[in-house]
């Protein structure tokens, strides 16, 4: 599709939001005077202290625990978030232990499982730095704030892209309180996420034990009828694509009545088995992105025993508040453990029966094993209490993460010659590496009122981030032999300041308007993967961002209108980007710099009685800059197997012929050039005091590239999303029953490819059943 045509969609898309807006303005003018309509204000902790949305001079989007849940009845994971915050997008291409999310077109599209991220995830107030920490699920949730924009001042480095925060329900030392979901679904899906927690000394000791189940069979065929590598031959039904997800948190509250002393004390564990992501080799026809024809419940497997993956996680986190009266001490400690294994099939099934650009040739599986993860996390800080026109914090971090991984690629050859042995000519190069990240930091922000109104802050920090990488071992893991000419010890350090400035105006009661500037900085990275290919380690340096924002939040017609807009612009110097090398193995490399604006518009709304309105808009365009910037394209034995848009250059090499694309002007990956969103729920009131009620939400998602270099395969635009829910709730919301459809029309949205194979990731199937719920 055209630019001119995405233009004129994404105008589209602004002219229709406003007159979404307008109608819903009109409505609220008319219903003027209901008070059973007004909307609840939103509490924040965007700045590490409670506050109002409407009163935080930076643009925060957010999502209530009961609308996430209603996002996950389906067995969904963190990725439900996608697309249901403006400037947000997220996806995976390793399975549901590695998510990679995106802020305003930042994010990371490698796959290394030592990968750093520009987006932080805070749960709970812990920082969670490893790929697979971040995908800890969330369950009995509050609330959600996604924080957009560089927040390096309160939340130190790798959040040049913004943050998503999650917070648990908390106990409570004056009464028992307790909530539950239960679902069922097409293929035997089963969900419950619920906790129940009280007073175990009345207001002094509580306690809260929450809990996650999440259960699908497999349903995804694997039609391979050849001799696999693991010895079977048969087709085999309902192979893969299922999981078992369950975890567990115990939170403990210390809170004497009259003490200025509390501590919360957290502990949570994770078992979660399932299937890594399900690559369909050669769904991506030349000169095309539709995938209609590929069907989303069929693969064929040569090897990887139907990429299984397992991990378990452990955690604790220990939070203590002290109150002196004018400030209060806090400090959190936090300790995270995990292990576990992901494989799966890499070039999306049998070479033989899907040969790309003519060519059935390919390597086969690959599987990543975290044999010991440690992270620990310790944050002082002290800050002012009350509400004073001057208010203020400083603080301290130490962050420190080791793990030891194992690699393992199989790569296998048709055109080599004919074996009854099929590892005969067949490499198989595993290696393990050791990483070794600490960081620690100094900051601090002050806020002042200037006049009535009128409110400036700035905050600052200093921050050194240090990694090391060393291969501890490297063999051909059938003759043992070491092949490896590479380095075997690299170390990065660097230290950077973050910094932002912001000013807010409150105009009114109902209306403010804000400005902000800020500097974060992303630490340098290293991939040491690529090893298993005989290959030197590869590595980035730290990226800078400086970014502008300007809005206004507005909370109008008596409370019964919220509606927020943000225009924003950044510039990021030396970004860390991935493309591949002659192996598809992942490649790091700065680019000079990539600059990027848009808009975010929220809006929620009672515009009648009983009805509740929410929509979202991100308008985004990013641009790489670097004239001499290339990524190495789509190609299997010499042959482009993709229509690339980008000029070509050709460079010889001992294994044939590379081609790499110019990338100046490009749109970043992964990087939606429009999201709209929208959710909407009317109650019909009963004699009995319950109701019924139906409620329906939907995405859109414009043109999205999923590599650095352009083609006519390796995108998607106007993919959509759609659920609806309708039941009965009954008085005072005590339980309600329902049936419910997450991707009600059962669309096929194409979420990421493996260019080489011309290989789609689809997204979940449509999943249909009933919901129970309840709470006290």
């Amino acid at each position: 599709m055209s630019r001119k045509i995405v233009g004129r969609s994404a105008l589209l898309l602004t002219v229709a939001f406003g007159a979404l807006s307008a109608t819903v303005g009109t409505a609220l003018a008319q219903e003027a005077g209901a008070s059973d309509a007004q909307l609840g204000d939103i509490v924040v902790t965007a700045e590490r202290r409670e506050e109002n949305l409407q009163r935080v001079p930076v643009s925060v989007g957010v999502v209530s625990g009961d609308q996430l849940r209603s996002y996950q009845t389906g067995g969904d994971d963190i990725l439900a978030l996608s697309g249901r915050v403006p400037g947000l997008y997220a996806e995976t291409t390793t399975g549901r232990i590695f998510p990679r999310f995106y802020i305003r077109g930042l994010g990371n599209i490698d796959f290394y499982l030592g990968a750093s991220q520009p987006v932080s995830i805070i749960q709970d107030d812990v920082v969670l730095e490893h790929v697979v920490l971040k995908s800890n699920p969330v369950f009995d949730t509050n609330q959600v704030e996604v924080l957009r924009g560089p927040q390096g001042s309160l939340f130190g480095r790798n959040t040049t892209a913004g943050i998503i925060k999650f917070d648990s329900i908390k106990p409570t030392t004056d009464r028992w309180t307790g909530r539950a979901q239960a679902t069922y679904g097409n293929y035997n899906t089963v969900t419950f996420d619920g906790g129940i927690g009280g007073p175990i000394i009345p207001d002094t000791l509580a306690v809260r034990v929450s809990g996650l189940y999440q259960h699908r069979d497999n349903w995804v065929d694997n039609s391979y009828t050849g001799r696999r590598f693991d010895g079977t031959v048969s087709p085999q039904k309902n192979a893969m694509g299922g999981y078992n997800e369950r975890d567990i948190r115990v939170q403990l509250l210390l809170e004497p009545q009259g003490s200025p002393v509390t501590m919360l004390t957290s502990f949570h564990a994770r078992d979660y088995d399932g299937t890594s992501t399900m690559f369909h080799r050669a769904a991506l026809k030349l000169g095309s992105n539709n995938v209609d024809a590929e069907p989303r419940g069929t693969v064929s497997y040569d090897e990887a025993q139907n990429n299984p993956q397992h991990y378990t996680t452990y955690g604790a986190s220990n939070k203590i508040m002290v109150n002196f009266g004018g400030t209060t001490l806090t400090s959190i400690s936090a300790y995270e453990t995990t292990r576990g294994y992901s494989r799966g099939d890499t070039d999306g099934g049998a070479a033989s029966n899907f040969p790309v650009g003519g060519v059935p040739n390919g390597y086969g599986e690959s599987q990543g094993n975290v044999r010991d993860l440690d992270q620990l996390t310790e944050e002082l800080r002290l800050s002012s209490n009350g509400d004073h026109r001057f208010k203020w914090q400083v603080g301290a971090m130490y962050f420190e993460q080791r793990d030891t991984t194992d690699f393992y690629q199989r790569r296998y050859f048709l055109t080599a010659p004919a074996s009854t042995d099929p590892n005969s000519n067949n490499p198989n190069n595993w290696v393990r590496l050791r990483d070794i990240n600490t960081s620690w930091a100094f900051f601090g922000q002050a806020s002042y009122e200037l006049v009535p109104g009128l409110t400036l802050t700035a905050g600052g920090r200093y921050t050194n981030d240090t990694k090391k990488t060393r291969l501890i071992k490297t063999a051909d893991s059938i003759t043992g032999a070491v092949t490896y000419p590479g380095r075997r010890y690299v170390r990065l350090s660097d230290e950077q300041p973050s910094w932002d400035v912001s000013l807010m105006y409150q105009v009114n009661p109902d209306v403010s308007v804000y400005a902000r500037v800020a500097r974060g900085f992303r630490g340098p990275t290293i991939q040491g993967r690529s090893a298993v290919f005989n290959s030197d380690f590869t590595t980035a340096n730290s990226e800078t961002i400086v970014s502008g924002e300007a809005g206004i939040k507005t909370s109008l017609l008596d409370n019964r209108l919220r509606f927020n807009l943000t225009g924003f612009a950044y510039r990021v110097k030396n970004i860390q980007l991935n493309g591949n090398d002659t192996n598809g193995n992942g490649v790091l490399f700065n680019a000079a710099k990539a600059e990027a604006y848009g808009l975010e518009a929220d809006l929620t709304a009672k515009p009648v009685r009983n009805l509740s309105i929410s929509a979202g808009l991100s308008l985004l365009h990013s641009e790489i800059k670097d004239a001499n910037a290339e990524a190495q394209v789509c190609a299997l034995n010499g042959v482009v197997v993709c229509t690339v848009e980008n000029p070509l250059r050709t460079v010889a090499t001992a294994f044939g012929p590379v081609y790499l694309a110019k990338i100046n002007g490009n749109p970043l990956p992964n990087a939606p050039e429009y999201t709209a969103n929208i959710a909407v729920r009317y109650d019909f009131p009963l004699g009995n005091g319950g109701a019924l009620f139906a409620s329906t939400d939907w995405m859109l998602q414009g043109y999205t590239n999923f590599v650095l270099y352009k083609t006519k395969e390796f995108n998607s635009n106007g993919d959509f999303e759609g659920g609806l829910k309708v039941g009965y709730t009954a008085p005072n919301g005590r339980y309600e029953v329902a049936a419910f459809a997450r991707n009600i029309t059962n669309q096929k949205n194409l979420k990421g490819v493996i260019e080489n194979y011309m290989a789609a990731v689809f997204n979940e199937p449509r999943v249909f059943g009933i919901s129970l719920s309840g709470k006290m």
